[in-house]
């Protein structure tokens, strides 16, 4: 294998007798013994019409090509023969790689024809440029619910069915979408690979990542196209688009709460069923958000890994310091719709809202 200039990011991968691909960490031989998930060819007769004749055993995905299965059965499998030699992230597809090598070179070569932003990654300027153009092709039968992309749809389906087919392969918890299963995966193992080069923050996602850094860069990408609001992270904009239309589409069908995010939905039934499924690994202590926990994990560590630039303040939870900025800048997002009332925190807000009820 060529080696890389000094400095640069390095992608690390070997290859076995056959040629195929194989990790750092073992090869095929050693996995011979591992039980494989298996494809199952459909006939040529649907073949011909479906045009989609490789089906996954494990999860009924289906695709045109070979190739793509083989690289699909990875992600059952845990294969992950190629590495970066920046900073040992793994990857079960050559192109996946690819993709997080930009994270070190900052390329972004998606670029959007009707405004100046630019992506590392086609799916993300597709998802972009559906803001611009408003489109939604991809519709569920069962509640309207309209996506931009089919993955999207594939997603919001499960809330219907309850399938989970992303499970977890050293205990029993089993998601809806392949990144929860990844972010819970990093509880077992305590892997955090992705990392900021301003401050050492360290992190299991690498949406995660490109989140923390706009609080260094102060970018703010999400706008509103009804106002001047803009926004670093999606939920915050969408949470603020429902100011506009009032629209609360994910209800609780055990009390009629209603609310914007489907997140913020699946928070609240831990209330009716009890469950709170965030466990302190240092005591018998568990919470129903990971913020909740974050918070008692402090306790044990002393940790407070977020400090102000500004008078030194320092606490353990992101949200906080996003908080306590604002006695700087003197930004008040929490806004009344019933008069010119104003405020640092949603819940000095949900209070004053109640004297108008009263």
């Amino acid at each position: 294998m060529a080696k890389a200039d000094v400095g640069s990011p390095t992608a690390v991968s070997q290859t076995t007798r056959d040629g195929s691909p194989t990790g750092v960490l073992g090869d095929w031989e050693a996995r011979k013994g591992k039980e494989q998930p298996t494809a199952i060819k459909i006939s040529q007769q649907e073949a011909n019409t479906g045009e989609k004749p490789y089906r996954c055993e494990e999860c009924g995905f289906r695709t045109a090509y070979r190739s793509a299965l083989s690289q699909h059965m990875k992600t059952h499998s845990g294969d992950k023969p190629y590495m970066c030699g920046e900073c040992g992230y793994r990857a079960a597809r050559k192109s996946t790689l690819s993709q997080h090598m930009r994270t070190h070179t900052g390329n972004k070569p998606y670029k959007c024809n009707q405004c100046d932003y630019s992506t590392a990654r086609k799916f993300s300027l597709d998802q972009h440029q559906a803001k611009h153009t408003g489109d939604k092709p991809y519709m569920c039968g069962e509640c309207g619910y309209r996506a931009a992309r089919k993955s999207q749809l594939s997603e919001h389906t499960r809330t219907h069915t309850g399938e989970k087919p992303y499970k977890c392969d050293q205990c029993d918890y089993s998601a809806a979408q392949k990144s929860n299963l990844n972010q819970h995966l990093a509880k077992h193992t305590g892997d955090k690979p992705y990392m900021c080069g301003e401050c050492g923050y360290r992190t299991a996602r690498k949406s995660h990542l490109v989140e923390h850094m706009r609080t260094h860069t102060g970018e703010k990408p999400f706008k509103c196209d009804q106002c001047d609001f803009s926004a670093a992270k999606k939920f915050t904009l969408d949470y603020h688009l429902a100011k506009h239309t009032g629209d609360k589409p994910y209800m609780c069908g055990e009390c009629g709460y209603r609310t914007v995010l489907k997140s913020d939905l699946s928070i609240h039934m831990r209330t009716h069923t009890g469950e709170k499924p965030y466990k302190c690994d240092k005591c018998d202590y568990s919470a129903a958000t990971k913020s909740t926990l974050d918070k008692h994990l402090a306790k044990h560590t002393g940790d407070k890994p977020y400090m102000c630039g500004e008078c030194g303040y320092r606490t353990a939870r992101k949200s906080d310091l996003s908080i306590h900025m604002r006695t700087h800048t003197g930004e008040k997002p929490y806004r009344c719709d019933h008069c010119d009332y104003s405020a640092t925190k949603k819940g000095y807000l949900d209070r004053h809202l109640r004297q108008h009820r009263h």
